[in-house]
């Protein structure tokens, strides 16, 4: 449990979801294929996944996800989730959730990508085609206007409190004060003028498939939301220096637009670390990872 609102899931909970809604598929294999920080995943046989929100604000996400996904796929160069099945709440699980096809795919990493600046320019092809696909009438409101499209500024009172709390860990091998600074400078840029376009919202290697050692596949479109591009860029600080350069080539944006997006990285990271400090220590790893990458890239370290 990550989440103190968190609704319990086993393979008995999936398997009651199927048998009253798709029996057909009700004996086949089930096995835990991980989670996040907002989903629980289970295999369903060979060709599908389940996936349950983890709390009830992530419902919205999951019917997002089943609205928009199939009108994105078509224009985008990897794949993305395609939903098989909208599940509605049942007597085990009071919550809407999916089915989608399975995508086959290694997580990104040392050992799986062959070439990480070509890498980087193919991330950089996945999230130009994802902001220059056409609106179809949506609009920054509602379920599609996730804090990350919008301005640091309206984040700043939360992540001050976040870089307060990372203070006072013990042990945590992170310059906050340099970090708050990054922040702080940040804010005072101009505010982003640009059209509002699609965002995946969250392109953590996490969400990443590779194969053959080529990026595949972007999965967990829960972020999904319509905005300004800038923290749609943060995520290149989990890459190496290679990837990141080579994105950074490919997508050409102008310095004060990186360095919004940088602040984006260091407020995701750092409220990651604030609330999963004691529930997640493999995402705080991650978080901390990130952090450090942005303390080297800035000279801190």
């Amino acid at each position: 449990m990550v989440h103190e609102n968190e609704i319990p899931v086993d393979e008995r909970v999936v398997r009651s979801l199927l048998r009253e809604q798709r029996p057909e598929w009700a004996d086949l294999p089930v096995s835990a294929a991980g989670s996040g920080t907002d989903n629980s995943m289970y295999r369903l046989g060979d060709q599908l996944l389940v996936r349950l929100p983890r709390t009830p604000d992530k419902a919205k996400d999951v019917r997002k996800e089943q609205t928009w996904l199939p009108r994105l796929g078509p224009h985008l160069p990897s794949r993305v989730p395609e939903p098989v099945h909208a599940g509605t709440p049942g007597s085990a699980f009071p919550l809407p959730w999916s089915v989608y096809r399975w995508i086959d795919g290694e997580e990104v990493g040392p050992g799986t990508v062959t070439d990480w600046a070509a890498f980087g320019a193919d991330l950089a092809a996945t999230v130009r085609s994802l902001h220059s696909v056409d609106l179809m009438g949506a609009a920054r409101q509602g379920e599609l206007s996730w804090y990350r499209g919008g301005s640091l500024g309206a984040c700043d009172r939360w992540i001050s409190g976040c870089f307060d709390d990372c203070r006072a860990i013990p042990d945590l091998d992170l310059d906050v004060a340099f970090l708050r600074q990054l922040w702080r400078d940040a804010l005072a840029l101009p505010e982003p003028t640009g059209p509002h376009v699609w965002l995946h919202g969250d392109l953590r290697p996490t969400n990443l498939l590779v194969r053959d050692g080529r990026l595949h596949a972007v999965i967990d479109f829960g972020g999904l939301s319509v905005g300004f591009p800038d923290a749609e860029h943060a995520t290149v600080w989990d890459l190496p220096p290679q990837a990141r350069r080579a994105y950074w080539d490919a997508v050409g944006l102008d310095e004060a637009t990186w360095l919004r997006a940088r602040a984006w990285a260091v407020a995701v990271a750092i409220s990651g670390v604030s609330y999963y400090r004691d529930t997640y220590p493999a995402f705080v790893r991650e978080c901390r990872s990130r952090l450090h990458a942005i303390e080297v890239d800035a000279g801190a370290r």
